[in-house]
């Protein structure tokens, strides 16, 4: 049997991580956190997680970022937002957690074979590229990229119901798209250089020339 370390050192921490979270909009208020463990309390799924809320919360302001991204606990977070209504500190637990998915799988932590993760970079993907989610496409492609065994043996396991959502027409075929997609394509690309800007620590992103919001020329 291989002995694993639990024990957490100076040196595993990731210095200003914490900070970096704290400076997304909606996550100010983790400095507060007392570790009073309400959020684990109320939270219907930390029996499941590996490390609790609480624990979550108190990793990410102390900079453990590797543990953090490649928890399963941010992915089993669903979204229901009891943490932050019951938190005295009033911290937005919920949008912390969005922040620390949206970066596992930017720098490629979240886990491999997990179908939420897969999940969330499909419908990314399909958003980014037509405006609009198609359901049967989204489901194949999260299978396929949470593994193939795991494809093979989900999709077995639902062909009774996907066939009656074809049936009713709740799980169309057909390629859904939205018009002047290239307007979308703007827009994602301000968004995502907004947030490169961010993390960068450059303020606020520069409008492209021509735009409603591009800074006049004297």
């Amino acid at each position: 049997m291989e002995l694993q370390r639990t024990i957490k050192y100076e040196a595993d921490r990731v210095k200003g991580f914490g900070r970096e979270i704290m400076s997304v909009p909606g996550c100010e208020q983790l400095e507060s956190c007392i570790q009073c463990g309400t959020c684990s309390g109320v939270c219907p799924l930390s029996i499941y997680m590996d490390y609790s809320p609480r624990q979550i919360m108190a990793m990410t302001r102390s900079d453990f970022k590797k543990e953090v991204l490649s928890s399963y606990t941010i992915w089993l977070c669903a979204s229901c937002y009891d943490c932050t209504v019951e938190c005295p500190r009033k911290i937005r637990i919920t949008d912390i957690m969005y922040e620390l998915k949206q970066r596992a799988i930017r720098e490629g932590y979240d886990p491999k074979g997990f179908a939420t993760p897969a999940l969330a970079r499909s419908f990314y993907q399909m958003v980014h590229e037509n405006g609009r989610v198609t359901e049967s496409t989204l489901v194949v492609r999260m299978l396929l990229k949470s593994g193939l065994s795991n494809a093979i043996k989900t999709g077995l396991g639902m062909w009774r119901l996907g066939l009656n959502l074809i049936k009713t027409g709740r799980f169309s075929l057909k390629p859904e798209t939205i018009r002047r997609k290239e307007e979308l394509a703007k827009m994602m690309e301000i968004a995502d250089q907004a947030e490169i800007d961010h993390l960068n620590g450059n303020g606020s992103p520069k409008a492209p020339a021509g735009s409603a919001h591009a800074p006049a020329k004297h």
